[in-house]
């Protein structure tokens, strides 16, 4: 789903109206060594911003460690082909190397470094690129 996600904030960030302008963008991975070519395809099609490994993991602490549960894959496994046509139609080639059960997500932070707005992944669900657009314009008019 990442390669999704990232493909969504890269579009975010080229649309003509620039919602992120005044926001720098980055990426946090929790393994390396696992797929690194499927990584590198990631940050080379999918999300092409600073990349950096999260050894203790406290990025996804700070989303609530989610972790894909029965309930979800089981979402998953019927709606698979939904999930597949949407992938299609971007363009995305749904590689699934890897450990693909620690859900992701946004965090958002102010001039200061204080978080003020986080999305945490919800498997199977497009990015709610409008509302993060949303958040990133109420942070800039409380600055």
């Amino acid at each position: 789903m990442c390669r999704e996600e990232g493909l969504a904030l890269s579009e975010l960030a080229a649309r003509s109206d620039k919602p992120l302008e005044g926001f720098e963008l980055f990426g946090i991975v929790k393994e390396t060594g696992v797929d690194d070519e499927g990584l590198r395809e990631f940050h080379s099609k999918y999300y092409d911003y600073p990349l950096y490994k999260n050894e203790g993991l406290e990025f996804y602490k700070a989303l609530g460690s989610g972790k894909v549960g029965f309930s979800t894959m089981m979402k998953l496994l019927f709606g698979y082909r939904s999930l597949a046509k949407r992938w299609k139609s971007k363009n995305i080639d749904g590689n699934m190397v890897g450990e693909g059960i620690v859900k992701g997500g946004v965090i958002i932070f102010d001039k200061k470094g204080k978080p003020k707005y986080s999305y945490q992944e919800i498997t199977g669900n497009p990015m709610p690129v409008d509302d993060i657009a949303a958040a990133v314009k109420s942070i800039k008019e409380e600055s």
